[in-house]
């Protein structure tokens, strides 16, 4: 249930292993292009696969589920304005598929969610067809993939299965165990939940120093790469390196499900999250200044290049993105401003017309580096323009 960045690769992997699939998604486009062999988004490797599973007819799209022996819910969890969890696409999710449950069917939410999730749907299952209590098996099972290396991680990292019985944990490993070759490690439900926030939500505390680091750094007149390096150094130090905020679907996300929770108690997690979008803010501001200092100086509007919109290095993911914050923060606040927006890992955007990396960054007075894509590697470095190197291309 769901065919995006996880549920299709999840998809996709299994039928290649010998699993009859059938990937439900609303999308009817997401259905007809995984139908006609066509991937939806950029994953390295992927396209061949999914190629070979739609041929041997092991993976088949619809947009409405049929009865089957396992059912895994790989849906969006996004927050609301007011940073509180939206669980509105499992609950959906799991009520289309309630009248299919049968007796010793697997029901397994990946989706990430706020602790008692699953025990929640589990409870609604039971509502509806309370015939079906003890009868069925129902565990969270999240991912822990890095976008551009999905194929090689859903097969070997480690797995954290918590089923709400031991049954329902000793069947969910036995699925799993068709394609993966990590560990398996056993838990109850909410604590399987809880550890998924947790793995991002320290990640974003990490990262939130890295970035509060730079800040500072930058009022010191310091090189924060350098000085990551050298602090480095020390045996027991893990310095991450800085960027221009945090993006993405699991940690731009994920610590609001803890914050929303037990607001008392997650003072660090809050403080990172505030830290991590401020961030951005901070860039955007950096950038706006410079272009006024530029027109005060020269006479005239400078030509900026706004270098990368996705959330990481290249992907072509843009959600929770710091970097098109920024752009859209910057082209919002500077009337009439000759602003020239690059992404090489997407084709078209619908708000921001796209330049080439190589005709922006020559043609630009100033530089705005927002995500370390390796074509932007490729471009040397130039006296003759203000270089605004947020994520450590020239560090």
């Amino acid at each position: 249930m769901g065919l995006g960045y996880i549920g299709l690769p999840t998809a996709i992997i299994a039928a290649n292993h010998g699993v009859e699939v059938l990937g439900v998604d609303v999308n009817p486009d997401v259905v007809k292009m995984t139908n006609a062999k066509q991937l939806h988004f950029v994953e390295p490797g992927l396209q061949q696969m999914l190629e070979q599973v739609i041929e041997s007819g092991m993976l088949r799209a619809d947009v409405k589920p049929s009865v089957c022996d396992a059912y895994f819910v790989v849906v969006p969890t996004p927050f609301q304005g007011d940073h509180q969890p939206d669980v509105s696409y499992v609950e959906a999710a799991t009520r289309t598929i309630i009248p299919l449950l049968k007796e010793g069917d697997l029901f397994v939410i990946e989706s990430t969610s706020p602790v008692g999730t699953t025990e929640s749907m589990a409870e609604i299952i039971y509502q509806t067809r309370p015939e079906l209590k003890g009868m069925i098996h129902v565990a969270y099972c999240p991912e822990r993939v890095l976008p551009g290396n999905v194929i090689y991680e859903l097969v070997h990292n480690d797995r954290v299965i918590g089923g709400m019985t031991e049954a329902a944990t000793d069947h969910a490993i036995a699925f799993y165990s068709q394609f993966v070759k990590g560990d398996f490690h056993r838990t109850n439900s909410r604590t399987a939940e809880m550890c998924k926030l947790t793995e991002n939500s320290s990640r974003d505390v990490q990262i939130a120093f890295a970035n509060e680091l730079s800040i500072i750094c930058e009022q010191a007149g310091i090189n924060v790469w350098h000085l990551i390096e050298l602090a480095n150094k020390h045996p027991r130090v893990n310095i991450l390196q800085p960027g221009c905020g945090v993006g993405g679907h699991c940690i731009a996300v994920d610590p609001y499900f803890i914050t929303a929770a037990y607001p008392q108690e997650s003072q660090l997690i809050a403080k990172a999250r505030e830290i991590n979008n401020y961030k951005a803010r901070w860039c955007a501001e950096r950038v706006k200044n410079a272009m006024l200092k530029f027109e005060l100086d020269n006479k005239r509007k400078p030509r900026v290049a706004m270098m990368g919109l996705a959330f990481k290095p290249n992907i072509d993911d843009l959600r929770e993105s710091p970097a098109k914050r920024i752009v859209t923060d910057v082209m919002q606040a500077v009337s009439n401003a000759d602003i020239m927006v690059v992404e090489p890992n997407i084709k078209e955007h619908k708000v921001f017309k796209l330049t080439d990396y190589r005709v922006a960054y020559d043609s630009a007075d100033i530089v705005v580096l927002l995500t370390a894509h390796n074509e932007f590697k490729t471009l040397p470095w130039s006296d003759d323009k203000v270089i605004l190197d947020f994520c450590g291309i020239f560090k």
